[in-house]
């Protein structure tokens, strides 16, 4: 009994000895984990307190955080709601949501500072530049300044920092002088770092634009001691319109607009920027450039750059290809400067304004040195490029500085050029493109690429009516042409500078037609010109050999004085049978068509007088009919209407009359008032309220509403087609007639017309005149260009 009292006793005593123990080690680690919070928490309060103490001090910037946690025993750092001011501001100039780092501890006794680790979480940064000043730079100066007081030779301390990391941050751009706005968001960093005894660092990266859509990636290295770089970035439908914000800079109005693709690798030198070797593609997209972003001076679907090897420093420049896909260029005449200049200023002075100021940073302007710097020893360098095409390209010109507007288009051009290198003897390329409203040019080049003066061209503008040009000849001579076909072609020879080449011009069968009297055109007697300047078959036909040098030629007119010579002696023997021609031409052309002057709805004598033959056919052929189609050149029509319309509306202000005052003598006055007067474009200019209205055109439509230019236009041609069909009502057969719709076009002969089909029976009077034409064609003053008239549109 003893034994087991005895044996339970002892039993009991190391039970409790053991809870003793257990509550022993409680309490210890109780007290380690407490002394660890404490200390943690001091710390942590600690390195809040002393980081917001001594931020001035030592960073000249005040920091403030919304806590901090400072592990002392594993040296792991993390400050939350993280900011950085601006220096004597209260502006935010760095905010992060968290900074976490770790410190290497055991590496402090080896005088090595290392974080192991460092995290930047959704860091939003501003900078500010204002020319070529930024809000870090204070810090820049402050950590790099050294004391060269300070002689005595320390121990070296090694730093590390590796494994950082920056997620989705945001880095803004605040240009103040210009200004400038801008800002990249979702930005990912991520690098193994950098370490004391390492040169190089590498590093991963990716962002999108903040503005517009696109975004970048790629990966880096470079090396700290000598700033080589390897660079290999994807860029993917980046907005380019921060370059629109420094446009605006550099001119007194404009929009732009495009993105870019590209893939990309580099090596270079930071040191220097020629020191770069690169490869890869290169795309610029929807490319668009202008006055405004409905009215483009310049655009491009796609600019494709595929590069095989760039490298300026050892003068390399091959290429797989350049296309350009969809080119669009405008390029206008005002009567003061023109669409380019009004942009940039005169000789391009706004610019040059800012190119010429040092302490101005203007990225277009950086972008086109650089650019510039990169090409500047192309032609002195090995370049190979397979392939150039302009594909579906356009120009456009017009000219508003003369009375009324002249527009041209070349369209769709095209472009191509194959194995432009230079080890080879020579580099061919091809142009081709419609001219509008009609007409084609054609250009073969072939060119020595070692030398830009030795070179081969053979030219061919042809189909052109000498029609389209009116615009000069009535604003210079007061006489419109409303026949002629144009053709000019040339072959260059040049050989290190020197010319040798014939250019061969050929109008067939120009006419003048009836003088327009205003007060702004010239007067020069055109038809007494066309009789010296036209050969015996209605044919200008001159040879026109240029030579010299490129930079000084030498125009020989010797066949033109020839010409003229024996238009002068030899033609007046032709006269008869030149009239017999013009006679028979007017035959068919006015059976055929009515032509009309601008804005008049009245036909002339000779007009009536065979459109009475078609009556008088009709009469005879019940049978027959005939159908007439409209041609309604609607374009120039209202453009004749809106320009007389202000003028109207100025004369009737300026002499305080009314619409039912005004007379047909006022009407004579408007017409003949010329639209450049200086007065009447005052009164525009006081009527309008927009400084980018340019144009007399422009200015009278915000003048005139286009409700009444429309109406004016539709009254125009239910006149005429009543003028028209009056002679056929008197005698009974305008059911032998049938007027189609109006149809719009721009004429060959500059005018609209009706054109007229006979349907069954033909008119002798018509039969006879063309049998008489192919007979005078088939002689031999005309036959020399026979091929040519059926080649031509008439």
């Amino acid at each position: 009994m003893n034994d087991i009292l005895c044996m339970k006793k002892i039993k009991d005593n190391k039970k409790s000895s053991s809870h003793k123990l257990k509550k022993i080690l409680i309490i210890t680690f109780s007290i380690i984990i407490s002394v660890v919070v404490v200390v943690i928490l001091s710390a942590s309060i600690i390195t809040k307190y002393l980081v917001e103490k001594y931020d001035v001090e030592y960073t000249g910037r005040q920091i403030t955080m919304d806590w901090a946690y400072t592990n002392p025993f594993t040296g792991y750092v993390h400050l939350s709601g993280l900011k950085i001011y601006e220096q004597k501001n209260d502006s935010v100039f760095i905010s992060l949501d968290g900074v976490s780092a770790n410190f290497a501890l055991r590496k402090l006794f080896s005088k090595t500072y290392e974080i192991s680790e460092l995290t930047l979480d959704h860091p939003r940064i501003l900078i500010i530049q204002q020319k070529k000043i930024f809000n870090y730079d204070d810090l820049i100066k402050k950590f790099t300044s050294t004391d060269s007081t300070d002689t005595i030779k320390k121990a070296p301390v090694h730093f590390n920092i590796l494994n950082i990391k920056v997620n989705d941050g945001e880095i803004y751009y605040w240009e103040k002088t210009i200004p400038i706005t801008y800002f990249i968001k979702n930005v990912d960093f991520d690098s193994p770092g950098m370490r004391w005894n390492v040169d190089s660092v590498e590093s991963k990266f990716s962002f999108a634009t903040g503005i517009g859509k696109g975004d970048v990636e790629g990966e880096i290295s470079v090396n700290i001691d000598s700033l080589n770089y390897r660079l290999g970035v994807i860029i993917k439908k980046f907005d380019l319109n921060i370059l629109e914000q420094y446009l605006k800079e550099l001119t007194n109005y404009g929009s732009f607009s495009a993105n870019i693709n590209a893939a990309i690798k580099a090596t270079g030198n930071f040191n220097d920027a020629e020191d770069i070797t690169a490869r890869g593609m290169l795309v610029i997209n929807d490319f668009h450039f202008g006055k405004n972003p409905q009215d483009d001076y310049a655009s491009f679907d796609k600019l494709v750059l595929a590069v095989n090897d760039l490298s300026p420093k050892k003068h390399k420049y091959f290429c797989d290809s350049v296309s350009l896909s969809r080119p669009y260029l405008k390029y206008e005449q005002y009567d003061y400067l023109d669409n380019i200049e009004m942009m940039f200023g005169k000789g391009g002075s706004t610019a040059a304004a800012v190119n010429s100021d040092p302490a101005k940073f203007n990225l277009i302007l950086e972008i086109g040195d650089y650019i510039k710097m990169l090409s500047k020893n192309f032609f002195q360098s090995d370049y190979k490029i397979k392939r150039i095409a302009v594909y579906n390209g356009e120009l456009e010109f017009n000219d508003y500085s003369i009375s009324e507007k002249f527009a041209m288009d070349l369209k769709p051009i095209s472009v191509f050029a194959d194995s432009i290198n230079k080890n080879n003897s020579r580099v061919n390329a091809f142009f081709n493109s419609g001219v509008n409203p009609y007409g084609n040019l054609s250009v073969a080049l072939s060119i020595n690429p070692k030398d830009s003066g030795d070179y081969d061209m053979f030219y061919n503008l042809q189909k052109l009516p000498v029609s389209m040009f009116n615009p000069y000849t009535i604003t210079y001579t007061s006489y419109p042409l409303d026949r002629g076909t144009m053709e000019f072609k040339g072959n260059w020879n040049v050989r290190n500078g020197i010319i040798q080449s014939v250019n061969h011009l050929i109008i067939i069968d120009p006419r003048v037609t009836k003088r327009l009297k205003n007060k702004n055109a010239k007067w020069i007697p055109m038809p007494l010109i066309m009789t010296f300047v036209r050969e015996t078959g209605n044919i200008i036909d001159y040879e026109i050999p240029i030579t010299g040098n490129l930079k000084d030629p030498k125009f020989h007119l010797n066949d033109v004085l020839i010409d003229l010579f024996q238009n002068i002696f030899i033609k007046p023997v032709t006269t008869p049978y030149r009239m017999l021609v013009r006679n028979t031409e007017t035959e068919i052309e006015k059976s055929l068509t009515v032509k009309w002057e601008m804005r008049h709805s009245s036909l002339l004598s000779s007009q009536e007088k065979f459109i009475k033959k078609m009556v008088d056919f009709l009469v005879e052929n019940p049978k027959a009919y005939i159908a007439v189609y409209p041609q309604q050149y609607a374009i120039k029509e209202k453009e004749y209407i809106l320009l007389y319309e202000a003028k109207k509306k100025y004369f009737l202000a300026l002499n305080n009359k009314n619409n039912q005052s005004f007379n047909k003598t006022d009407s004579i006055k408007v017409d003949k008032m010329s639209v450049k007067d200086s007065l009447f474009v005052l009164y525009l200019n006081k009527h309008v309220y927009n400084s980018l209205v340019f144009t007399i055109q422009e200015k009278c439509a915000w003048l005139i509403n286009a409700y009444v230019i429309n109406a004016k236009f539709e009254q125009l041609n239910k006149e005429r087609e009543n003028a028209f069909i009056s002679y056929f009502k008197e005698k009974g057969v305008e059911k032998q007639v049938v007027i189609y719709n109006d149809q719009n076009v721009i004429p060959y002969n500059g005018f609209s017309y009706y054109k007229i089909i006979y349907k069954g029976e033909f008119p002798e009077s018509i039969i006879k005149a063309y049998q008489e034409i192919n007979e005078l064609n088939d002689q031999e003053m005309r036959n020399k260009y026979k091929k040519d008239r059926w080649n031509i549109q008439l």
